[in-house]
């Protein structure tokens, strides 16, 4: 196996093109056509980390956080970042980060985090815009099936929680084939009338290639006609945070003892208790202030994340809970996200999870 073996499935689990524009998701160090001897899943690729693999002999770390932000201009070992980049560069082995791309899905980060809380009825916080389009083809009625699951195959027809949505009109196409065409039907020089299937799919921008590539590849005509028209819909399963509910209502000092137990932390740091039930909960691993009033619109009793300023937690207005519980402590989960979707796409690999705590926040 190839560590691009690797790549390919963790992009089409979380698409590079989702990520947020300040990031630098993707491989970092390495050659995605080395053979791959192992992988090591972690939150961050830390020099302990990188020991780690070349202790462990697995030449791919797919770590949440990319060690890389922004370029740098000196290798000689000045920093953290840098002495595990030249660590991984020495020994050969590979880094990748999956990082906003892997937040910004519903089944992702805060997905593993609204599950280990035992939350229902999710849905992403704030969605994102003009990130579906929708796909109008044209095709022979005997062979619509054919050429509407080469399209739900290659992705399209999702919507929320169902999959394989079309919507399907018949009509007359006409054509005339020129002297060099080779029609599936009709003859060259005449005018021909066919009974046709317009198929209308919506799927995701980053899935167009393949999705074209497929429709044409099923398609009978040697000539397809097809229209693809960019939508202003939220896409429902991508976005930052999301929001959910108990299955029973909690008390607020009986919550916040759920929350300390969940995420295994010894504080957390929360704005006042308000006297309401907890039913619904908002949650954004890591830094999630930027979403509070996103929270608050959402008629969540608690929002949970990371990073909290001073100055940010005044931003509850008395309305809403606001619970600090780390960074770290908010995405330790992610872990074992990456590795057990691996381990079930490749069980006879060598699959780990890191056994190094990396994280830089200590409480006494």
């Amino acid at each position: 196996m190839k560590i691009t073996d690797v790549i390919l499935l963790l992009e089409e689990m979380a698409h590079p093109s989702l990520q947020e524009s300040y990031d630098n998701t993707g491989l970092i160090t390495g050659n995605k056509d080395w053979e791959c001897s192992g992988i090591i899943c972690s939150l961050d690729a830390t020099e302990a980390v990188i020991a780690e693999a070349i202790q462990k002999k697995c030449n791919l770390v797919v770590a949440h956080h990319p060690i890389l932000f922004k370029g740098l201009k000196r290798l000689n070992g000045k920093n953290y970042v840098e002495r595990a980049i030249i660590m991984a560069i020495k020994h050969d082995i590979a880094i990748y980060a999956i990082h906003t791309n892997l937040d910004n899905i519903i089944s992702g980060v805060n997905g593993r985090i609204a599950s280990a809380l035992g939350l229902q009825h999710c849905n992403v916080l704030l969605p994102k815009h003009s990130l579906l389009k929708k796909l109008f083809t044209f095709v022979p009625n005997d062979k619509t099936e054919e050429v509407r699951q080469a399209i739900f195959a290659a992705g399209g027809g999702h919507i929320g929680n169902y999959s394989e949505c079309s919507f399907n009109t018949s009509g007359i196409g006409t054509f005339k084939a020129g002297d060099n065409a080779e029609p599936f039907v009709g003859e060259i020089g005449n005018q021909h009338k066919e009974s046709e299937t317009r198929i209308e799919v919506i799927f995701p921008v980053y899935l167009e290639a393949g999705i074209i590539q497929a429709m044409k590849a099923a398609h009978p005509y040697e000539e397809v006609a097809y229209d693809i028209v960019p939508l202003s819909n939220d896409h429902s399963g991508i976005g930052s945070g999301i929001v959910g509910q108990l299955s029973e209502p909690m008390e607020e000092s009986l919550f916040l003892e759920k929350i300390k137990a969940v995420f295994k932390v010894p504080v957390v740091r929360h704005t006042a208790q308000i006297g309401q039930l907890v039913y619904k909960v908002a949650i954004c691993g890591g830094a999630g202030s930027f979403l509070i009033s996103s929270a608050l619109s959402s008629g969540a009793n608690v929002f949970i994340t990371a990073d909290m300023k001073y100055h940010e937690f005044f931003d509850a207005d008395g309305r809403m809970m606001i619970a600090d519980i780390g960074h770290y402590e908010s995405e330790q989960f992610t872990i074992s996200l990456l590795q057990e979707f691996l381990a079930e796409k490749f069980p006879n690999f060598a699959v780990l999870k890191t056994e190094v705590n990396t994280n830089p926040v200590h409480y006494f």
